[in-house]
């Protein structure tokens, strides 16, 4: 490219400082070495070299840079051929499209930005996270932390497991990262000093409950979808399920875990997941309110979602899904043994007891007897103890079979049918039972 041609590609911006930016983010050396500027041997060039044929360069803006994934991704926006070997990726410039961190009025706002991968968290989103609600919570001009997800789909469907699965097996620490630093977000959420509002718009699972529940707010609406689906995977409801689900009406956290029923819509509230519910095309109105705050209290806030909650005309009377099935829910999962509960379930023979008897046998026998022994020890300790717990038993599972196997059967060969061991109930010893829930010793989680 010529002096010239380079000038003609500059002016396409709006200013020579952009272009610089946008330039050092193509080639990070350029400030040392600069001949590619000129002559058959730049790196890069706009069009085909052969034909020397124009290309048209797009103006590009700062927002449209910071939202590029890599730099090869602006190379392709820009329609320019960049040779891998002169490709420099940024960790920052990679990981910022992924979750985005703004403030805007008087709060900071956080939004999870994979949508085709419906929010799925994973560590490099949960390590801007981390740092940036902490630095909000002692910033005296922010005053509440809004969560949201990007794409109408789902708040957060989840953990990235499927990574985690496969650094597991390639002998990659990242199965030990992900899960401390992610427990360690959900007690920062928990222990906020600053009102943290979830708006839990679409689906809701695993690491995105982890993500909303332990807030101060948390707002359904009637597209919100919630479960802990972990005992279909080989796993047990993790980020503080043990904390929250125990702590549910009567028995119906136990019968969620064990199960990974789904609630939907204003269930979710009825529930006691969400603390509001606003139809979703009020929930922009919603937010821009909140930012409209003046250094708003947390009453201030709680009467903005509640003037909104009020309003929410969607399902309004709407009867709790489980209403009329919630004293058997409260009886069968009243027992101390999974084995119990499916001789309870068994002997009561109903058509919705028999549902969910065929959907616990589905599930990973040691995840249901894990999943047990968690709930029944969480309902007595801090959310830091449960923490502590969860994490013991997290570092099991990425050891043993039934995780991996799971992740196989649902999200890779999508086969539905996993091959548990051991398969039955019978054969999941006490033994091995307690060896999930032994201290870590210096790897323990610690806050």
């Amino acid at each position: 490219m010529g002096l010239r041609e380079m000038w003609r590609l500059m002016s396409r911006f709006n200013s020579s400082k952009r272009t610089n930016i946008i330039l050092q983010h193509l080639a990070p050396d350029a400030q040392a070495q600069r001949p590619w500027l000129t002559g058959p041997a730049a790196p890069w060039h706009v069009g085909s070299s052969q034909t020397g044929a124009r290309t048209h360069v797009p103006c590009i803006g700062r927002r449209t840079l910071n939202h590029c994934a890599t730099r090869e991704a602006l190379c392709r926006r820009l329609d320019l051929d960049f040779p891998a070997s002169r490709i420099r990726m940024s960790k920052h410039t990679d990981a910022a499209a992924e979750v985005l961190l703004e403030r805007k009025g008087c709060a900071g706002v956080i939004t999870l930005n994979r949508p085709k991968f419906l929010n799925a968290l994973n560590l490099s989103m949960i390590r801007q996270i981390y740092p940036q609600l902490k630095k909000w919570e002692q910033d005296p001009e922010t005053f509440l932390i809004i969560i949201k997800g990007a794409g109408g789909k789902a708040f957060c469907a989840g953990g990235d497991i499927r990574v985690i699965s496969e650094a597991r097996k390639a002998n990659q620490k990242i199965a030990q990262d992900f899960f401390r630093e992610e427990y360690m977000l959900n007690n920062a959420i928990d222990s906020c000093q600053k009102p943290y509002i979830a708006l839990i718009h679409g689906i809701t699972m695993g690491g995105g409950v982890g993500l909303s529940v332990h807030g101060l707010f948390r707002v359904a609406t009637e597209k919100s979808l919630f479960a802990m689906p972990e005992t279909a995977i080989g796993l047990f409801p993790d980020v503080g399920g043990g904390y929250f689900l125990p702590r549910l009406q009567g028995k119906l956290g136990c019968f969620l875990a064990l199960t990974g029923f789904r609630l939907k819509g204003r269930d979710v509230y009825a529930a006691g997941i969400a603390t509001h519910f606003v139809d979703s095309e009020k929930l922009g109105m919603l937010e821009e309110d909140l930012l409209a705050l003046k250094s708003p209290s947390k009453e201030n806030i709680a009467d903005v979602l509640e003037t909104y909650h009020a309003k929410s005309k969607i399902d309004q009377d709407k009867s709790f899904i489980l209403e009329e099935h919630m004293d058997k829910i409260n009886s069968w999962f009243s027992a101390n043994t999974v084995e119990q509960i499916i001789e309870n379930l068994q002997q009561d023979g109903s058509s919705f007891a028999l549902e969910q008897l065929k959907v616990i046998n589905k599930m990973s026998p040691t995840s249901l007897k894990i999943t047990l022994r968690q709930l029944m020890e969480g309902s007595s300790k801090t959310l830091q103890e449960v923490l502590t717990m969860e994490y013991r038993l997290s570092q099991a599972c990425m050891r043993g079979h039934d995780f991996h196997e799971g992740v196989r059967a649902v999200l890779i060969d999508k086969d539905q049918s996993p091959k548990w061991k051991p398969a039955d109930l019978k054969e999941v010893t006490d033994e091995a039972l307690n060896n999930h829930f032994k201290s870590l010793g210096s790897n323990d989680l610690k806050f």
